[in-house]
């Protein structure tokens, strides 16, 4: 079922796009382009524009004002059955009476559509389903259905499939093989889909640009490795995985390099690595980055690399995770940082009350406009299923 090339479909365009409810504005001044042929997400806490976004693109709202262009083709006056446009919801909305060859194959009878039978076939195998074709709704998995919601949305081969979490319903070891299934379908038909989740992993694990929403706008757009490498605001260095974030001042330049103060303690970062153009700074330092070693091992603090920023600190929490162990080390200053050290030995691991240093690469921070709020971003939602930490650690989901 592979589509046609890029180049005839045409990039997804929003300009200026505005959306209102009363005198609440859900969506706000909103300019993107989702290329063809590309998996896009829309990444954000709940009450962000995301899905209001989404169901503009699908006609399923009406913009207050702005634009949206498929190709060289305006259709923000089109209604949903004029568009080349099709949604997978997370509820699946399945018609329970009907076996699953005839559930993908509904939209195609109402068209009118010839060789029904082969495309449904196409689509079902797409998805690997084809063996189960006379099943009904009922007698499927979770992620099963969602499979065939996914062909049913695929068999008519629209320019652009969107997708309203569509993951959300199922168990997180499902949750992740679908992952990995949606990214092979969408290389292998050549659509282009518009992905709308809260969930950070998922967002990364699939999608080629993410933009993160905040409040109705675009807080940063990108690629996951440029998002989470070098976040340009608070709000996605803590929303998009977790973050330390240490607040510091600019005490000199060195080079090509930040000389900062962080409580008293001297800390380089690379200009480079800074988007703040002020004096007052945090230095973001994700939990991964920072290595852990006994403040009494003399040996081991001669072997940290040249180079690296080192604080002292004490265990305050430890917790296993199978694949790391998750540290929690008070400061001097009274911040908590996290850190997650790979369980390489078994028999390396700190306990509470130990005193420890902590130490990371220079190039290994970022640095962000230290007059931002810094709990932007840790947002408390039911549905992030947050990591317990301490109130100085980020409380979005852990990006592995």
């Amino acid at each position: 079922m592979r589509t046609t090339g890029s180049a005839d479909q045409g990039d997804l365009r929003l300009v200026e796009v505005t959306k209102r409810f009363g005198p609440m504005i859900a969506v706000d001044d909103l300019t993107l382009t989702v290329p063809a042929g590309s998996f896009f997400a829309l990444l954000g806490p709940s009450g962000c524009g995301k899905t209001t976004t989404l169901r503009m693109v699908g006609g399923l709202e009406r913009p207050t004002q702005g634009r949206v262009h498929l190709g060289d083709v305006d259709i923000t006056d089109r209604k949903p059955y004029q568009r080349p446009v099709n949604t997978v919801f997370q509820s699946y909305a399945l018609f329970p009476h009907l076996d699953v060859h005839e559930n993908v194959a509904f939209g195609l009878r109402r068209r009118g559509a010839k060789d029904v039978p082969a495309k449904v076939h196409e689509a079902l195998a797409m998805v690997e389903l084809a063996d189960l074709a006379r099943r009904k709704p009922a007698q499927l998995s979770g992620g099963q259905q969602q499979r065939v919601a996914l062909a049913r949305a695929l068999v008519n081969r629209p320019q652009v499939l969107l997708l309203d979490e569509p993951l959300g319903a199922l168990d997180l070891k499902l949750r992740r093989q679908m992952q990995l299934e949606l990214k092979r379908i969408q290389t292998e038909v050549g659509l282009s889909f518009v992905h709308v989740t809260h969930d950070q992993e998922e967002a990364m694990t699939m999608a080629d640009t993410i933009a993160v929403m905040n409040a109705g706008r675009v807080e940063q757009l990108g690629g996951p490795t440029e998002l989470y490498e070098t976040p340009a605001t608070v709000f996605v260095a803590n929303f998009l995985g977790q973050s330390n974030l240490l607040a510091a001042g600019v005490s000199g330049r060195s080079g090509g390099d930040l000389l900062l103060d962080v409580a008293g303690s001297r800390v380089v970062l690379p200009s480079a690595r800074s988007r703040c153009t002020t004096d007052r700074v945090f230095v973001g330092v994700r939990p991964e980055k920072l290595h852990v070693l006994a403040a009494a091992d003399a040996a081991g603090r001669a072997a940290v690399a040249e180079g690296h920023n080192t604080v002292s600190g004490v265990v305050t929490d430890a917790s296993f995770v199978g694949v790391s162990t998750q540290y929690v080390v008070r400061v001097p200053w009274g911040q908590d940082l996290t850190v997650f050290a790979q369980n390489l030995r078994s028999d390396d691991r700190f306990r509470p009350g130990d005193e420890v240093v902590l130490h990371w690469a220079a190039g290994n921070a970022f640095g962000l406009d230290g007059d931002e709020d810094p709990d932007a971003g840790r947002i408390i939602d039911p549905e992030l299923e947050p990591v317990a930490v301490p109130d100085n650690g980020a409380v979005s989901k852990s990006v592995p």
